[in-house]
C-alpha cells in the first residue's frame, strides 16, 4: 500500500503543480479557463464556479433508459450571495495519471474547433501571451525542483564524507558482507599498496571490477588479512557506460549547516545538474550506450515512489525533484500534442504570418498524440517485462 499512496501523491503533487501553471497563466492574461482537472477522465468530483456560489457534483455509474452510463449521482449547489462564478470546473477524475486545463479558443488534445476568436479566448492573445501560457507548466515543475532541492539543502545541510578509509556501513549480500568486514574496520593495505584516504581506496577498488583482492584490515588490535573479490557495477561515463569495481561499503556522512542563500544556489544547481543528466542519458541512447530498455514508465515510477517513500522523506521529496525535471525536460520538447509541440506551432505561425488551418492543426495533433501512445505503450511494455524479470 505504501507503493500505492506514495505513487498516488507523487503524480498528484507534479500534474497540480504543471496545470496549475498554464491555469495561473491563462487567467493572468485574461484567458476564460473552462476546467481544470487533475487526473484524466473520467470525472469523480467537480465544483464549478457559477453566480451566486459553487456546483458540487459527485460522478459514478447510473442506470439511464435501461443503459449504464457513468454520470451525476449528487448535485448540490453552494450558496454564497453576491459571487459572481467564472464557469470554471474544477475536476478531480478518476485516473491519477496526467491532467489538462481546457482554455477556451485553443485548439488541443481534446479536438475542440469552436473558435470565435472573443477576448478572452486564447487565440485571440498574442505570440507571447500565448507562449507564456503554454510554457508556465514547465516552468513550475522547474520551479516546484529547485524549491524541494533548496528545502532539503537547508534542512539536511551540505553532505561531506569522512575521507578516512574506515568502513561505516555494508551492503548486504556484497563481497565485503560476506567476507567478514564489520563496520568501525580500517582498511590499512590493498594488494601491498598503503591506504590512507577512503578516496584513495575508492581509487583502486573502482578500476578493478571482477577482481580478487588482498585486504589488510585493522579491527581493534588486530591486524586481519582479507581475501575479497570486487563485484562489478555498471555507471554512465563519456557517452559510455562503464564498469567499476565495488565491494559494497560505505564512509560515514555528516552535514554542514548551511544559510537559505546557499540553499538556494544549491538547489539552483542540482536543478541545472538534473537537466543536464537527462540530456547526457538522451545522448547515451543516440549513441548506443543505453538501449530504450532502460527507460521506465508508470510501473517503474510506482516502485521507486513506494521504495523511496519507506526510506525516508528526504529520498521521496528527492526523487520528487527529479522527475518534476524529467517532466519539465519532456513537455518543453517540440513533439505535438505536448507543450514544446504547442509553441512549435505557433512559432511557425508567427514566420508564415498566417494561422494553421484547423484541419492541419489536428491532423498535427493526432500524429503528437499516436507518437506519446506509442511511447507510453512502449515503455509500459519494458515495465511489465522488467516486472516479472
Amino acid at each position: 500500500m505504501t507503493t500505492f499512496y506514495a505513487f498516488i501523491i507523487l503524480l498528484g503533487v507534479l500534474v497540480t503543480i504543471h496545470e496549475f501553471g498554464h491555469f495561473i497563466a491563462a487567467r493572468s492574461v485574461g484567458v476564460r479557463v473552462e476546467r481544470f482537472s487533475v487526473g484524466v477522465p473520467p470525472r469523480l468530483f467537480s465544483i464549478t464556479s457559477i453566480d451566486g456560489g459553487f456546483l458540487l457534483n459527485i460522478f459514478f455509474f447510473k442506470i439511464v433508459n435501461g443503459k449504464i452510463k457513468w454520470q451525476p449521482i449528487l448535485s448540490k449547489t453552494i450558496e454564497k450571495k453576491n459571487r459572481a462564478g467564472s464557469n470554471t470546473e474544477y475536476v478531480i477524475a478518476l485516473l491519477p495519471l496526467g491532467g489538462y486545463v481546457k482554455m477556451a479558443g485553443m485548439i488541443d488534445e481534446s479536438m475542440d474547433t469552436i473558435i470565435e476568436h472573443k477576448n478572452d479566448e486564447f487565440q485571440s492573445k498574442s505570440l507571447m501571451q500565448k507562449i507564456w501560457i503554454l510554457s508556465a507548466g514547465v516552468l513550475m515543475n522547474t520551479l516546484l525542483a529547485l524549491f524541494v532541492f533548496s528545502l532539503l539543502g537547508f534542512y539536511n545541510g551540505i553532505p561531506q564524507t569522512k575521507d578516512v578509509p574506515i568502513v561505516f556501513k555494508l551492503q548486504e549480500n556484497m563481497p565485503a558482507k560476506n567476507a567478514g568486514v564489520l563496520p568501525g574496520d580500517q582498511i590499512l593495505e590493498i594488494n601491498s599498496e598503503n591506504i590512507e584516504t577512503w578516496e584513495s581506496m575508492t581509487k583502486i577498488i573502482h578500476s578493478k571490477p571482477n577482481t580478487l583482492l588482498s585486504f589488510k584490515i585493522q579491527r581493534g588490535i588486530e591486524i586481519l588479512d582479507l581475501e575479497i573479490k570486487t563485484s562489478e557495477y555498471a555507471v554512465p561515463g563519456k557517452g559510455i557506460i562503464d564498469t567499476i569495481g565495488i565491494i559494497g561499503i560505505a564512509p560515514e556522512v555528516y552535514f554542514e549547516d548551511i544559510s537559505f542563500t546557499n540553499s538556494l544556489v544549491l538547489g539552483i544547481k542540482q536543478t541545472i545538474s538534473s537537466f543536464g543528466l537527462i540530456i547526457y542519458s538522451l545522448q547515451m541512447l543516440g549513441s548506443g550506450a543505453a538501449s530504450i530498455s532502460d527507460l521506465g514508465g508508470p510501473i517503474m515510477i510506482a516502485q521507486l515512489a513506494g521504495q523511496t517513500a519507506e526510506a525516508g522523506i528526504t529520498p521521496f521529496l528527492t526523487f520528487m525533484a527529479l522527475l518534476s525535471v524529467n517532466l519539465a525536460f519532456l513537455n518543453i520538447l517540440p513533439i505535438p500534442g505536448l507543450d514544446g509541440g504547442h509553441i512549435f506551432i505557433h512559432l511557425i505561425e508567427a514566420v508564415l504570418r498566417r494561422p494553421l488551418e484547423i484541419k492541419t492543426r489536428i491532423v498535427i495533433q493526432q500524429i503528437g498524440m499516436a507518437l506519446l501512445l506509442m511511447l507510453m505503450v512502449t515503455v509500459i511494455m519494458q515495465d511489465i517485462t522488467r516486472l516479472f524479470n
